[in-house]
C-alpha cells in the first residue's frame, strides 16, 4: 500500500491551495516573506543531504533564488555541490544561528538548512526557545521542514517525536529509498501506526537512484542537473556517460514530481504573496 500525497496546508491557516489563482502566482516572488526550509533527521545515513542538494535542483530548474546553510561542520558536504550559495555553519553556535536567521529577507533568497545527523531534535528546540516556531505559526516566516526518514524502526520513531514540535507548521515526510528495503508495507499495522493520516504531513517518495550513477555524480561534486546536462560543476561541457545521466535524469525527474505532487511551487507562491 502507497499513501498517495496529501497538499500542503498553509501556515496561516487551513487555505485550500486552489484558492490562490495561477496569476497571482505568477507575480509573486519570495522576497515578500522569508521562506525557510530544514531537512533533516536524528537518524543518520537516511540520505538528507541528497534530498537537500534535490530540493536546490528543483528550485533552481525554477528560477527561484536560494541560500543554503550546510550544518556538517567543519568540512560540511552540501557545500561541496553548491559552494557559490552556500555556507558551513555550526547550528549549535549563536554566532551562526544569526547568519542564518538574521539575513532572512536578504537578495529575497528561500534558505535550505541541511540539518546534520543527531541535531534535528535539538535544531528544533533551539528554534522554539529563540521563537522562531511561534513567528512560522504566526505568519511572520515560512517554515517546512523535511523529514528524511530511513526504512528503520529508530528513524520512524522519529516521527512521533518530531510532529508534535512543528504543529500548524508545513511538515513534508520524505521516504527516501537509498536501498531495497521497505517501510513495513507487508505489515499494515506498523505501517499505519508511523503514517497515521492524523498527522498533518505532506508525504514525498525519494526513489532509489543508481548505485553507480550516485557515485559518479558524487565524485564530479556535481549537482544533478548540471550532470544530465554533461556539464562538470563550473558549466563546462564534460564525458559523462549517456547511461548514467540517463538515469540521473529519471531519477531528477521522478522526485520533481514528487515535489509537484505536494505542491511546492505553490505553496512558495502563496507565501510569498501573502503577509
Amino acid at each position: 500500500m502507497r499513501l498517495s500525497a496529501r497538499r500542503f496546508h498553509s501556515v496561516l491557516g487551513a487555505i485550500p491551495v486552489k484558492k490562490f489563482p495561477e496569476e497571482a502566482r505568477s507575480n509573486a516572488h519570495p522576497t515578500i516573506k522569508p521562506v525557510v526550509f530544514i531537512v533533516g533527521a536524528d537518524k543518520g545515513g537516511v540520505g538528507k543531504t541528497t534530498v537537500s542538494r534535490a530540493l536546490i535542483n528543483f528550485l533552481h530548474k525554477h528560477n527561484v533564488p536560494t541560500r543554503a546553510f550546510d550544518t556538517e561542520t567543519p568540512r560540511g558536504t552540501l557545500v561541496r555541490f553548491y559552494p557559490d550559495i552556500t555556507e558551513v555553519v555550526d547550528i549549535s553556535s549563536v554566532e551562526d544561528q544569526m547568519k542564518i536567521l538574521d539575513g532572512l529577507a536578504e537578495g529575497g533568497a528561500v534558505t535550505v538548512i541541511d540539518i546534520r545527523a543527531g541535531q534535528l531534535r535539538k535544531t528544533l528546540g533551539v528554534l522554539d526557545d529563540i521563537g522562531f516556531l511561534e513567528a512560522s505559526r504566526s505568519g511572520e516566516v515560512a517554515l517546512c521542514l523535511i523529514h528524511v526518514l530511513g526504512s528503520s524502526v529508530a528513524s520512524l520513531d522519529e516521527i512521533q517525536e518530531v510532529a508534535p514540535v512543528v504543529r500548524d507548521c508545513e511538515y513534508v515526510l520524505a521516504r527516501n529509498f537509498i536501498n531495497d528495503s521497505g517501510y513495513f508495507e507487508w505489515d499494515p499495522a506498523t505501517y499505519e501506526k508511523y503514517f497515521d493520516p492524523s498527522i498533518r504531513a505532506a508525504e514525498i517518495v525519494v526513489p532509489k537512484l543508481n548505485e553507480l550513477a550516485y557515485e559518479k555524480v558524487d565524485l564530479a561534486n556535481a549537482q544533478f542537473n548540471d550532470f544530465v546536462e554533461n556539464r562538470d560543476r563550473s558549466g563546462n561541457l564534460t564525458q559523462h556517460s549517456y547511461v548514467l545521466r540517463g538515469y540521473v535524469r529519471k531519477w531528477v525527474n521522478d522526485l520533481d514530481h514528487e515535489f509537484d505532487k505536494i505542491g511546492l511551487l505553490r505553496v512558495l507562491g502563496r507565501l510569498a504573496s501573502i503577509r
